[in-house]
């Protein structure tokens, strides 16, 4: 664990610049805002990751939302997926609150970080492949400075399970050959040659798409927090 590192860290990715297309898109959506919210300075910057430093379970999202994220600086914070993925950590004692308004708002997570493959709200929440691979060094680093406590990680949808695998690999678990695919309720156990397995769980992503058809529910999403924090050793709630 190194707490000044891992806050080092989130300093250099909200001053990053490396994608012209994301830095223009982050601006200029800080810049008009959404009438909802234009009495808000948006953060318009990269969103570096959140939760203590010690954490035995990471989540890794897919990027910020243009009006959530990118608008508060803090991930899953101000928009309705992150309103379903807050709830779930509340339901199961893994959240102090069950609601992310502001970066300022007194949440804390109970031995869980939340990260992203991309760092920048992009156009239609779709980075390309070019913009994730450039963001990939930051998830990496992030990894090593985990690893002394970091037990297991849930990675919420397709495109974070494809953008994770080679940071995981990268970082010094091993990927199995074939890579295993992505499904909801996937477990599969990333061995590393100096430390402990990392448990890697997938999950449908929290998005509006798939919480407003049923396609992941309330019951889900709980269901697989909890496989996950008991296989980092974390001790969960039944409510």
């Amino acid at each position: 664990m190194d707490p000044s590192g891992l806050a080092r860290l989130d300093r250099r990715i909200a001053g990053c610049r490396a994608c012209p297309r994301l830095v223009d898109w982050r601006e200029e959506v800080a810049r008009t805002k959404r009438a909802a919210f234009a009495d808000w300075t948006y953060w318009g910057r990269p969103v570096p990751g959140f939760g203590p430093p010690d954490a035995r379970l990471l989540i890794v999202g897919l990027a910020p939302a243009a009006h959530g994220g990118n608008r508060t600086g803090r991930m899953f914070t101000g928009d309705r997926s992150g309103d379903v993925l807050y709830q779930a950590l509340y339901d199961v004692g893994l959240a102090s609150q069950p609601a992310s308004v502001h970066a300022g708002d007194g949440l804390e997570l109970y031995g869980v970080r939340v990260t992203s493959p991309v760092h920048c709200a992009p156009p239609a929440n779709k980075p390309t492949p070019a913009e994730r691979d450039a963001c990939r060094p930051w998830l990496v680093r992030e990894l090593h400075l985990l690893r002394p406590t970091l037990r297991a990680a849930l990675v919420l949808g397709a495109f974070g399970w494809q953008a994770a695998l080679p940071a995981f690999a990268e970082a010094g678990w091993t990927v199995p050959r074939p890579r295993p695919a992505f499904a909801h309720g996937a477990h599969v156990a990333l061995d590393a040659a100096d430390g402990p397995a990392l448990q890697l769980f997938g999950c449908f992503h929290v998005s509006q798409r798939n919480t407003f058809t049923g396609r992941l529910t309330p019951e889900m999403l709980r269901e697989v927090l909890r496989s996950a924090a008991g296989a980092a050793g974390l001790p969960t709630t039944k409510g």
